[in-house]
C-alpha cells in the first residue's frame, strides 16, 4: 500500500473554520445578550455628590417624571402600589425599599411616594441616585 503524503493546506482552508466559530458565536451572544429585564418607562435619576455601593435589589419602586409608579417593573395606581408594598412587608418586615425617582419628577411628587411607602410600613427606605461627573 503506498500513501500520498497529505497535501499542505492553505491559509484560506485554515482560517475558514475559525471564522464560521467566530460567527456562530456573535449570533448567539446577539441573541442571548439580554439577561435583565428593562424598566417599563424611562427613569433618569438625579445626580449626586455621594457615591455608594450597589445593595440586591429587594424592592425597587419607579417613580417617573409624569408621576407614574411601578414596583419591580410593574405599572400600577398608588393604591395598588401601597397594598403591594404592605403585603411584602408583612411576609418580610426587613426588606429595603429602593425608591428610583426620575431627576425631572416633582419634589413633591418624590415626597408623597416616600410617604406612601412609609405609610405602608416601609422602615428602610433608599432614594437611588446617579454620581455626578467629576
Amino acid at each position: 500500500m503506498r500513501f500520498d503524503p497529505p497535501r499542505p493546506r492553505s491559509d484560506d482552508e485554515r482560517i475558514l473554520p475559525l471564522i464560521n466559530v467566530v460567527f456562530l458565536l456573535l449570533i448567539f451572544f446577539m441573541l442571548t445578550g439580554r439577561l435583565a429585564a428593562g424598566d417599563p418607562f424611562k427613569v433618569e435619576p438625579p445626580r449626586s455628590a455621594t457615591e455608594g455601593p450597589a445593595a440586591a435589589q429587594e424592592a425597587v419602586v419607579l417613580l417617573g417624571a409624569d408621576g407614574r409608579l411601578a414596583l419591580d417593573g410593574l405599572v400600577m395606581e398608588r393604591p395598588a402600589l401601597a397594598e403591594a408594598v404592605a403585603g411584602r412587608l408583612r411576609q418580610e418586615p426587613d426588606t429595603p425599599i429602593r425608591l428610583k425617582a426620575d431627576g425631572r419628577a416633582e419634589a413633591t411628587a418624590v415626597v408623597e411616594v416616600m410617604e406612601l411607602l412609609r405609610d405602608a410600613g416601609a422602615a428602610k427606605l433608599q432614594l437611588l441616585t446617579v454620581p455626578e461627573a467629576r
